[in-house]
C-alpha cells in the first residue's frame, strides 16, 4: 500500500513509500530537503521491516532540533502501520 506523510520540523516537505504485505519498506522518497541523507536512508531501509526501522529511527535528532528526517520517517512508518492495522 502507498503512503504519503507531511513531515514537521524538517526541510523535507513530503515522505512517500510503500509497505508490502509483509510490512517491508519499498520505494522510499523524500521531497525537498537535503539531497544526500534521504537518498542514503532510502537505500538502507529498502526491503527492511517497517516496525524495526521505526523503532531504530524514532527520536533521532538533528543538532539542537527536536526532530530530523529519520525521526519523521519513523513517525510516517508508525502512522502507516496503524492505518494498515500492523
Amino acid at each position: 500500500m502507498k503512503h504519503a506523510y507531511k513531515p514537521v520540523g524538517t526541510c523535507s516537505t513530503k515522505i512517500e513509500f510503500e509497505l508490502d504485505e509483509e510490512k517491508k519498506i519499498r520505494n522510499l522518497r523524500f521531497t525537498d530537503g537535503c539531497n544526500g541523507n534521504p537518498k542514503g536512508i532510502g537505500t538502507l531501509v529498502e526491503g527492511a521491516d517497517a516496525r524495526i526501522i521505526a523503532d531504530k529511527l524514532k527520536g533521532t535528532r538533528r543538532g539542537r532540533k527536536k526532530t530530523s528526517c529519520p525521526d519523521q520517517l519513523a513517525a510516517a512508518l508508525e502512522q502507516a502501520l496503524a492505518q494498515e492495522g500492523k
